[in-house]
């Protein structure tokens, strides 16, 4: 597993590039370091049995100045991955005396690579991190979550929204394509948080079907908000207004063959019959994955999963 970084659009709602690499020492445990080495934006990262958080930026020189040593972590521990990333944020938060403030990140990836299993971990270490800092201030009081989880998923169409489209049958076999969710709902939630500091967002409710509504409240109390879906990062229409909103853009880099195979099995783990859950995988999720990964390029962070038993 590597983690690449790289600089992106939307500077106007973005923190300066001197901002985002400032990086606080003090909140990374003692892994072995090694010597940052420029890459150019298009290359490709080096797969290798250790994955290493490697930083892009067009501006090398500011690099340099201001980042000159990354951890080294274990391909092939998640778990070393989803905690240097919560370390990577806890320090935002805790400088912010801003009642209002999110550190909104966006996290994409295409179907099987893992966004809410991520996402979620991530949301733990996050608040594992917090409570270990607020109890050495007063052991008295509980500490809050800071941290939370959006999905994408609360924002589909409703059944009855596809059952009035002109091709019906066809929308219920695309369902999970961008055309249907509704994006403009998700960019007036984001603005929501972003401008006054709490927001309900409906989740998801796959045995019925359908959005649950308010299901997710999003507080005060929540400095950091993971938001992970799959078209977060799309360059056209409503959701690039939606990918501009993010203070921090991730992409999960995984092999589509891998991703689909780990799709077709959640689909007859829910008791879809091997045949139509292939059906499913070939008619629909792959053509969403090869979409999904076209926007890998509008990321500034980079999570390249690799199998090595492959």
């Amino acid at each position: 597993m590597e983690v690449s970084s790289f600089a992106s659009g939307c500077v106007s709602l973005r923190h300066s590039a001197s901002e985002e690499l400032l990086l606080k020492k003090a909140w990374f445990p003692n892994w072995n370091r090694v010597r940052l080495s420029p890459v150019a934006r298009d290359s490709r990262p080096l797969v290798r049995q250790t994955g290493i958080l490697t930083w892009k930026k067009n501006n090398l020189q500011a690099l340099h100045r201001h980042l000159k040593e990354v951890p080294v972590i274990d391909s092939g521990c998640m778990d070393e991955i989803c905690k240097t990333l919560a370390e990577r944020l806890v320090p935002t938060a805790a400088a912010e005396s801003n009642p209002n403030f999110k550190r909104i990140i966006g996290l994409c990836g295409p179907p099987g690579s893992g966004k809410s299993t991520i996402a979620s971990e991530i949301v733990r270490y996050i608040n594992e991190l917090w409570a270990q800092k607020s109890s050495s201030f007063d052991s008295q009081v509980e500490s809050p979550e800071v941290a939370i989880m959006l999905p994408m998923d609360g924002f589909h169409l409703y059944l009855h929204q596809l059952d009035a489209m002109q091709d019906p049958e066809e929308a219920h076999a695309r369902r999970g394509a961008p055309w249907t969710f509704d994006p403009e709902r998700l960019l007036r939630c984001l603005i929501k948080l972003k401008n006054e500091g709490s927001v309900y967002v409906p989740s998801f409710n796959h045995g019925v079907g359908d959005p649950v509504e308010d299901d997710i409240f999003v507080n005060l109390q929540h400095k950091i908000v993971i938001v992970e879906g799959n078209y977060l990062l799309l360059d056209e229409g409503v959701w690039k207004d939606i990918s501009c909103i993010f203070d921090e853009k991730w992409f999960i880099d995984i092999d589509i063959t891998t991703a689909m195979e780990r799709v077709l099995k959640r689909h007859i783990a829910t008791g879809k019959p091997p045949d139509v859950a292939k059906w499913r995988v070939d008619y629909n999720d792959r053509p969403n994955a090869e979409l999904i990964m076209k926007s890998k390029q509008n990321a500034d962070l980079i999570i390249k999963l690799v199998d090595h038993a492959r």
